[in-house]
């Protein structure tokens, strides 16, 4: 898990929920309040993606756009903003996402956690959708 300091409090939140559900996490930080600068902790979360420590990620910033755009700029990042459930389960059923962007400045505290359990609880279903998946990997 990785946020900028607009997404602190929610990523602190998802942190502590996901320990409660018998997950080990990974906080890349950032830590406080202190503004800092979101492609920093997209690259750290891909970092950690590239090298296998983590099999999927959170990422959290004011609004989920901007840190997932940083995310996506690594090719082996498939970074998706969800707002609620059903994107949430989609993203990974056919985009295969591994990673889960949210916005704490746009979604509730509860809606995050409903997303967070679809996202980690839904596996990708392959078939037609493999092949769109491959077309985002470069050759």
């Amino acid at each position: 898990m990785a946020s900028d300091h607009a997404g602190l409090t929610l990523k602190t939140i998802l942190a502590d929920t996901l320990e409660s559900w018998g997950h080990e996490v990974v906080d890349l930080g950032t830590h406080d309040e202190e503004s800092v600068d979101y492609p920093d902790f997209a690259d750290l979360l891909a970092n950690c993606l590239a090298s296998g420590e983590v099999e999927w990620g959170v990422l959290i910033c004011g609004t989920g756009i901007g840190i997932s755009i940083a995310a996506n700029r690594h090719p082996h990042v498939r970074a998706a903003v969800c707002h609620d459930v059903t994107s949430a389960r989609l993203t990974r059923l056919h985009n295969n996402a591994n990673v889960l962007a949210l916005g704490e400045r746009v979604i509730g505290t509860e809606t995050a956690k409903d997303c967070l359990k679809v996202f980690i609880e839904t596996s990708f279903e392959g078939g037609r959708h493999q092949r769109r998946v491959d077309k985002l990997s470069p050759q």
